[in-house]
């Protein structure tokens, strides 16, 4: 373990699913943080400032969302809601009032680690996003608002525009569905994958980038999207 590792804070009141977690992060090399309760780990993330939060909505203290608003107000931490609530209201609640992503009891630990690495790639306080991506034949200028391939300019609808701007602000990081969609439709249409897969869509026949052999958008099966640079 080294200074650098992410640190995972766990709030749980499950003891079995806090040693399941710290096993399994611990041996991903992340350094672990345990709390069973919403107090201790609001005291938790106040003094040891993680890297990622991971948070039960049902804590013996205070409810989930609760604690997710008052660390919403001095922290913008990535946060991953787990719950046995699998409801579309539950995820919709937690999405909209700042939780970046949400897991359903029970779980599988590669697909929660998955998860995981997405939230870290897009922690804010990295390096200042581009404005201006040129590769030759793609030119997306964020200031202009303006996208040109091969030199001719490509009629976007703002949608398209929106969907490529983001991803581009995270060149080179996976963008989970939920962010993509919660920031372009809104909190409440999180789950409606298939205005953006429609979106997507359509972009690429715009660009010409093949699915199968993205130059531009590469599909990251179950998870979202990414945008590489062309080649």
């Amino acid at each position: 373990m080294t200074s650098a590792a992410p640190c995972v804070l766990v709030i749980d009141d499950e003891a079995q699913i806090r040693k399941f977690l710290d096993i399994g992060l611990r041996a991903e090399g992340y350094e672990v943080l345990l709390a069973a309760n919403a107090a201790d780990g609001l005291a938790l993330a106040a003094t040891r400032s993680p890297d990622l939060v991971v948070l039960d909505i049902g804590l013996p203290d205070r409810e989930g969302h609760e604690v997710l608003a008052e660390l919403r107000q001095w922290s913008q931490v990535p946060v991953l809601m787990l719950s046995v609530r699998d409801s579309e209201t539950e995820k919709v609640k937690a999405l909209d009032a700042g939780a970046n992503d949400y897991v359903t009891k029970p779980f599988g630990i590669q697909e929660l680690m998955a998860r995981l690495r997405v939230l870290l790639r897009s922690r804010p306080g990295e390096a200042e996003a581009p404005q201006r991506y040129d590769d030759g034949r793609l030119v997306i200028d964020l200031a202009r608002r303006e996208v040109t391939l091969d030199g001719q300019s490509l009629a976007l609808t703002r949608k398209e525009y929106a969907v490529l701007a983001l991803l581009l602000r995270h060149a080179g990081r996976v963008v989970t569905q939920q962010q993509l969609l919660r920031d372009i439709w809104g909190a409440t249409h999180t789950h409606d994958s298939h205005y953006l897969r429609i979106v997507v869509g359509k972009l690429r026949q715009k660009l010409g980038d093949d699915p199968a052999t993205p130059r531009w958008l590469k599909t990251e099966p179950g998870v979202g999207y990414r945008f590489i640079s062309g080649t």
